[in-house]
C-alpha cells in the first residue's frame, strides 16, 4: 500500500516537472522594433561579484613536507615557476586564505580622443576592467622562496623562504583597468 502512494507521488511530480517542461520548450524568442528598443534603458558589460577561498583547511596530499593546518607542516597550495631552463624555481609556498569583491565590471570602451592627444591615433577598443571599490581579504598568505626543485618531494629538495606575505581586512580600490590589444586589426 505504502509501495502505491510512492509510486503515485513519484508519478505525480514526474506529470508537473513534464507540464511544466512542455510549456517552456514552446516559448518562442519575439523581435523587437527600434522604436520599442528605443525606451529600453541598459547598460553595456558585465557585473561580477564573487568569492575565492584557497585550501582553507589544507590540500589534499599528506606527507614528510605538507600536512593538514593542524600541525607545523605546510598545507597551503604551492605554485612553482622556472624563469630559466635548467634554472632554479621561483615558488609561492603555503599559499591559502580567501577574498572576496563586489562589483567588478567589464566592458568594451572607445578610446578615439584624450590620453594627451594620443587617443586620436589609437582609435580603437580596448577592455575596461572597472576595479571594485572594496576587496575583503580574508587571512590570505602566502611564502615567496626559491626553491631547488619543483616539488619538495623531489629529489636534491632545498628551498630558502625570502619572506611570507599575510593580508587580512579591506583594501580599498578606485579606478578603471585598460588592456590594450596588440596587433594590426
Amino acid at each position: 500500500m505504502l509501495k502505491n502512494k510512492i509510486e503515485r507521488l513519484a508519478f505525480s511530480v514526474l506529470s508537473m516537472t513534464l507540464l511544466f517542461s512542455s510549456s517552456v520548450a514552446f516559448a518562442e524568442l519575439a523581435s523587437i522594433d527600434d522604436e520599442d528598443l528605443s525606451v529600453i534603458s541598459g547598460q553595456a558589460g558585465v557585473y561580477l561579484s564573487g568569492e575565492i577561498s584557497i585550501n582553507e583547511n589544507g590540500g589534499p596530499i599528506q606527507n614528510a613536507y605538507f600536512g593538514d593546518c593542524t600541525d607545523n607542516k605546510k598545507c597551503g597550495a604551492r605554485l612553482a615557476f622556472q624563469p630559466k631552463e635548467n634554472g632554479g624555481w621561483f615558488v609561492l609556498d603555503d599559499f591559502k586564505g580567501g577574498f572576496s569583491f563586489q562589483g567588478l565590471t567589464l566592458r568594451v570602451r572607445d578610446i578615439s580622443s584624450g590620453f594627451g592627444g594620443d587617443g586620436s591615433n589609437f582609435n580603437r577598443e580596448v577592455l575596461e576592467v572597472g576595479l571594485p571599490d572594496q576587496i575583503k581579504v580574508d587571512k590570505l598568505q602566502f611564502t615567496y622562496a626559491a626553491s631547488s626543485t619543483a616539488r619538495p618531494t623531489d629529489a636534491g629538495f632545498q628551498q630558502t623562504d625570502f619572506y611570507t606575505v599575510e593580508i587580512d581586512g579591506n583594501i580599498t580600490l578606485q579606478g578603471n583597468l585598460l588592456v590594450f590589444p596588440t596587433g594590426n586589426n
